[in-house]
């Protein structure tokens, strides 16, 4: 076969090894430590320790810094060319997570007996190791990894496990201040009724207050008129009303008649005038008594009369006898009373409104 283009000849069955000249590319660069009894070779073995610790570096080592850059590979007409190129498209190996310890620069000084430099190699296992993990005594990087893993989910639960127990507190505190609101208002509803009740209750004992003054003013009104105004008989029995129909009178009953036995002296009701005394038909021997108002009381079927037209008389002055005269069916004082002189109204009334127990 024709020689290469470097001036290696391709012997048939022979196969190319880079090593050599991955080697030679990354002297004066980089220098790779020998090997050692388990760690990595130098040459074409640092290539796909690189590779593979830059993935694993990238998947686990989430708290490096510096990014390791990332690898291109262009497409080249043969695997040779290809091969070859792969150390100038690497990032520097100290740029690798996890793997610049394994390398050393020039720049350090220090060569080993073949020329390549030495560095003290790390197990692959601590790989993205933090700076941290190693202070806290990890040195396996996926135990490093589990931890980092686990921490990150208790922060998660503790965050989680905040968050549930704020928002309890805020469903709390809205709670309370709903159920203090509520109680306020029903405070205020329960403060209102009992003011509603104290007023109802002002109001009733005023109004019974108002009441007992009311009887009682016109208890002392009756009082006073007791001693101005008298039944016309100390003893008596009420029979035929005011209004009553009957057959001894042409209309309705005029009058309030009081039974007494013949003889029974007659009293004046009120101070007054008597207007008229004599006989007045059915209604027998009449004496009409008009008082200073002007109200006129008749006192009807008189046996006998005391006094005449223009005598004044005053309360209890006895004006004639208890009789049956007229149209009468037996002893008893008819009596009406007819205010202004004019239409009669019910004597009962009139008698007990001036205070007159009848």
């Amino acid at each position: 076969m024709d020689a290469s283009e470097d001036g290696h000849a391709d012997a048939p069955g022979d196969e190319w090894n880079p090593t050599e000249e991955s080697v030679r590319s990354m002297r004066g660069r980089h220098r790779v430590a020998k090997q050692r009894a388990g760690g990595v070779a130098r040459g074409g073995a640092v290539l796909g320790v690189g590779m593979i610790a830059a993935v694993g570096a990238g998947g686990m080592a989430t708290a490096q810094d510096k990014d390791p850059g990332a690898i291109s590979v262009p497409d080249l007409g043969s695997a040779a060319d290809a091969v070859r190129s792969v150390p100038d498209q690497l990032p520097d190996v100290e740029d690798l997570p996890g793997i610049g310890s394994l390398a050393g620069d020039d720049a350090d000084g220090a060569e080993g007996t073949d020329g390549d430099a030495t560095a003290a190699v790390a197990p692959f296992t601590q790989a993205g190791l933090s700076a941290e993990d190693l202070a806290a005594g990890r040195t396996n990087a996926g135990e490093a990894l589990r931890a980092r893993i686990l921490a990150q989910a208790e922060q998660q639960r503790s965050a989680a496990d905040e968050e549930a127990r704020e928002e309890a507190a805020r469903q709390a505190a809205s709670a309370a201040a709903e159920e203090a609101a509520k109680r306020a208002a029903a405070e205020k509803q329960a403060e209102a009724e009992r003011a509603r009740e104290a007023a109802a209750e002002k109001k009733r004992k005023a109004a019974e207050k108002a009441a007992a003054e009311k009887r009682k003013a016109e208890a002392e009104r009756r009082a006073r008129l007791a001693g101005q105004y008298l039944a016309p008989l100390a003893s008596y029995q009420l029979t035929a009303g005011f209004g009553q129909a009957g057959g001894m009178w042409q209309n309705d009953h005029t009058g309030q008649d009081f039974a007494a036995p013949n003889g029974t002296p007659v009293k004046a009701v009120h101070t007054g005038t008597v207007k008229e005394a004599g006989w007045a038909g059915s209604y027998g021997y009449r004496i009409v008594l008009k008082l200073e108002d002007g109200t006129e009381l008749w006192f009807c079927h008189l046996s006998s009369m005391t006094k005449s037209a223009g005598d004044k008389v005053g309360t209890g002055d006895v004006i004639g006898r208890v009789g049956s005269t007229g149209n009468s069916s037996g002893p008893h004082l008819h009596v009406e009373v007819r205010p202004d002189g004019g239409d009669p109204v019910d004597p009962l009334p009139w008698l007990r409104a001036k205070g007159v127990d009848v």
